[in-house]
């Protein structure tokens, strides 16, 4: 299974746990998810946390923030970008991801690589 699979069916146990008021399997699954997030990217200029953004995400919808640490010319670092990464079901594929936030430097294109490297990663 995927991590966009694996993520998104654990959320939706979580979800199903919170409706049952279900204590033992809310921590479980929250756990999980927890767990998944520790092979989420870091460093290469996410290098402040990628996370779940538990408010923006359901099992149809997940969403990470993230920042992006930039380079100047001479490998300076010169600021940082806001970002997220929205994933969503389509039909035709697998899923879709959208980069919001600036693309200051063209980022955007490597940061769709980069994210959809971890979702498509096999995990059991």
């Amino acid at each position: 299974m995927k991590t966009y699979q694996k993520f998104a069916r654990t959320l939706q146990a979580y979800e199903n746990s919170m409706k049952n008021e279900n204590e033992e399997w809310i921590d479980k699954h929250y756990d999980h998810l927890n767990e998944i997030m520790k092979s989420a990217p870091s460093g290469s200029g996410i290098d402040n946390g990628f996370h779940w953004n538990e408010d923006l995400s359901n099992h149809n919808k997940l969403v990470f923030t993230f920042d992006f640490h930039h380079l100047n010319e001479n490998g300076y670092y010169d600021g940082w970008t806001e970002h997220k990464a929205i994933v969503t079901p389509l039909l035709s594929f697998d899923y879709d991801l959208k980069i919001t936030g600036s693309n200051r430097n063209e980022i955007k294109d490597y940061l769709h690589q980069t994210i959809s490297m971890w979702l498509e990663e096999e995990i059991d």
